[in-house]
């Protein structure tokens, strides 16, 4: 059986599975086989005599652990299906249920996902008397998300807090908690916050973990958070085995609270810890790696790798220039057709990766108007669906009557005339009483609550009692969302629909029914929903994959199409500020390249629209950093010849950046039309520029301008509104 664990690995893959005891870190680039590398390792650590309910495997999607499973499975047989493969959320919240009080909820709490949350922060803002425009409840809730990351509480927050605003989140923030408590809920975040505090504050309860887990392998550790990091250290305690995969070069979620810097400060933190480098890639041809790595070479936060390809040189990577974002788009539905017409290609074996949502309109747009078949990731998730968050909001209430978001989002849906001044009169009551909002609907009539709404109150109340019931009765989880349906005529309101739309909502239903039926719990159910990730809901049929770069990760195909490559886009405005900022950005262009397995893509459009206006935005630096000799160019016609240029091609973003402005306002007017690449130009709005380049003649030409306080603008010449003011020096 070691034989066949062992067999097909490469010398530095047999590396990292046969070590046996202490802190490891596989640096896995990009399809090196790192799923590979934990499951044998799994299986490895399985058949040497380690028993499977002593490891704990985390990984950072459902999809990701299921196949993790399976794979160990299909090499030790049933003894694999012991083990805890899971998310760090399921793991967590796995250990909250068996322990909830210590952390002050009770057994019955329920997990608010982001939309749930989103509300709850709604209330608290407007019941705290301030404007949701200025604390939009999103905003508030992304910086309160960040502060959790960081392992802040809200009286940690408080006491960084800077400013009125700052401040005013902060009160914001413990208002936010409060509540969450008194639903008897947790938000994501809290899931994690909650573990690390029940092993920190509770050691008996750490050292249960700690002698149960003798092993802790955890996938994408260069993802992981302040907190999540801290609960692999509690758990790998005191012997430290710990067994960890990932790729500094791939760290693309900060935004999100992933820190790099717990990949790369590993040896520091785990002394005397190995370090095994996989280099050899599996995907990818060596055309596409040489690109990916000239660009993360750059990077200076990183552990030194240089990918090698099993597969030979292949095709050389395109970079194809266009006019504007629909020929950008047009491109892309025609290299499609042309590779499925000749049945070389299936619709699947496409991705078209972008790295703002709002690119994915003109790709929709063309690939629908050319019959090109394909799914959205990250559009509207099935659990995100209306009628699916008000049928699993009757179920959670069921479950839980403390949970204020539920009942507030479905005590008058469908109509039963309890409309917001209704609740505002029973909410204002509860807060006098100090009661939950749903023990407060019994009180209704007492908060000046007509009786005729008041009878409608009671048989809401009545429906989530006898559902209440039949969870003690045991009931089956679809035996309970049947009777949800029928007795809150929910499916009624649905079929009285005749709509498309209406006939959409329906089969959701029905859909939804199947995946119930397949839970033995209703708990079990409502937490898998609430984790539930944007990729598990990936289709296998045969569509083009279009997604943004952040959701591109973990996912392989065989042509990529990488769209918007221009400076201000990718990289992103945003991150141009700060030099981490670039390096994260070149690491999601690192990950977007490494994701085609034959045939890659980068594109760039020389105008795009963005939120109703024409852009013009220079080529991505990320496409100055890979060397001519990498790539082939395409040119999708008139694209723009450059006729002019103020010093050489290669270097003209750098002189343009260089360039020391005189701060000169008066000067010689002239005709921009005969303004030469060098001239020192002078905006009304934008101030003094520095003319870079001369783009086509007459009407049509266009100037690249570098200005002191905008950067570089690509303006029609005729209409540009600039005076010439001197030479640059």
């Amino acid at each position: 059986m070691a034989s066949q664990i062992l067999d097909g690995l490469t010398a530095a893959q047999m590396e990292a599975v046969v070590c046996d005891r202490g802190p490891v870190l596989v640096v896995a680039g990009a399809g090196s086989g790192k799923t590979r590398v934990l499951t044998r390792k799994m299986a490895y650590l399985i058949e040497i005599g380690v028993s499977p309910y002593a490891m704990l495997a985390i990984t950072f999607t459902n999809k990701a652990a299921q196949e993790m499973r399976e794979r160990v499975t299909a090499l030790v047989g049933d003894n694999g299906r012991s083990m805890w493969v899971s998310t760090f959320h399921s793991a967590a919240l796995r250990m909250l249920r068996s322990h909830p009080e210590p952390v002050g909820h009770r057994p019955s709490f329920v997990v608010y996902d982001q939309s749930d949350a989103r509300r709850l922060m709604e209330y608290v803002i407007r019941d705290m008397g301030y404007d949701t425009k200025r604390f939009s409840p999103r905003g508030v809730l992304s910086i309160v998300s960040q502060a959790k990351s960081l392992s802040l509480t809200p009286k940690e927050y408080e006491g960084m807090a800077m400013g009125q605003y700052e401040k005013t989140i902060a009160k914001l923030y413990t208002a936010y908690q409060d509540r969450l408590l008194s639903c008897n809920a947790l938000d994501f975040d809290d899931i994690l916050i909650k573990t690390y505090e029940l092993l920190h504050e509770n050691p008996e309860i750490a050292s249960y973990y700690q002698r149960k887990f003798d092993y802790v392998l955890v996938d994408e550790f260069q993802d992981t958070n302040e907190v999540q990091s801290r609960l692999v250290e509690i758990l790998a305690k005191p012997d430290d085995n710990v067994f960890v995969v990932g790729d500094s070069d791939q760290s693309i979620y900060a935004f999100r609270g992933a820190q790099v810097s717990n990949i790369l400060e590993f040896e520091s933190r785990y002394v005397g810890a190995k370090v095994v480098v996989l280099e050899e890639n599996f995907r990818s041809t060596q055309a596409i790696l040489d690109v990916a790595n000239a660009s993360i070479s750059r990077n200076r936060s990183r552990y030194s790798k240089n990918l090698f390809s099993s597969k030979g040189i292949g095709d050389k990577v395109k970079v194809v220039k266009a006019s504007s974002d629909l020929e950008e788009a047009n491109f892309v539905a025609s290299e499609i057709l042309s590779m499925t017409s000749t049945g070389s290609a299936s619709f699947r074996d496409f991705a078209v990766f972008y790295r703002a949502n709002s690119q994915s309109r003109a790709v929709e747009e063309i690939l629908m108007q050319r019959g090109v078949p394909f799914q959205v990731v990250g559009g509207v998730p099935f659990y995100e669906r209306r009628e699916i968050k008000d049928v699993i909001s009757y179920l959670r209430l069921i479950s839980n009557h403390n949970d204020e978001v539920s009942l507030k989002r479905v005590i008058n849906v469908p109509k039963r005339q309890i409309g917001d001044a209704t609740l505002s009169k029973i909410s204002e009551m509860q807060r006098d009483l100090g009661m939950s909002l749903y023990e407060t609907l019994s009180l209704a009539e007492a908060a000046g609550v007509s009786k005729r709404t008041c009878k409608q109150i009671d048989a809401f109340v009545q429906i989530i009692r006898q559902g209440s019931d039949q969870i003690v009765e045991e009931e089956t989880p679809l035996g309970i969302l049947d009777f949800v349906l029928e007795a809150s005529n929910y499916l009624e309101m649905l079929k009285a629909d005749t709509s498309h739309e209406g006939v959409g909502r329906l089969e959701n239903i029905e859909e939804l029914r199947r995946v119930v039926d397949e839970y033995a719990s209703l708990q079990s159910f409502l937490e898998n929903a609430a984790l539930h990730s944007a990729v598990d809901d990936l289709d296998d049929s045969s569509k083009v994959t279009i997604m943004t770069l952040h959701g591109a990760k973990g996912l392989e195909f065989d042509t990529v199409f990488m769209l918007g490559l221009e400076d201000g886009l990718f990289p992103h405005l945003r991150s141009l500020i700060d030099s981490n900022g670039v390096e994260e950005e070149r690491r999601l262009f690192y990950v977007g390249v490494t994701r085609a397995r034959r045939r890659l893509y980068l594109v760039h459009a020389k105008t795009r629209r963005s939120f109703g206006e024409t852009t013009y935005n220079p080529p991505s630096r990320f496409l100055e950093e890979i060397s001519d000799e990498l790539y082939d160019t395409v040119d999708l016609g008139d694209f723009g010849t450059v006729t002019q240029s103020y010093g050489d091609a290669s270097n003209r973003r750098d002189l343009g950046r260089n360039y020391q402005f005189q701060g000169r306002t008066k000067g010689f007017e002239a005709s921009i039309s005969q303004a030469s690449p060098g001239e020192v130009v002078f905006h009304r709005k934008w101030g003094e520029g520095l003319v870079l380049e001369r783009i086509g003649t007459g009407e049509k030409a266009e100037v690249v301008v570098n200005f002191e306080e905008v950067g570089e603008k690509r303006l029609l010449a005729l209409y540009a509104n600039l005076k010439v003011i001197g030479k640059a020096r």
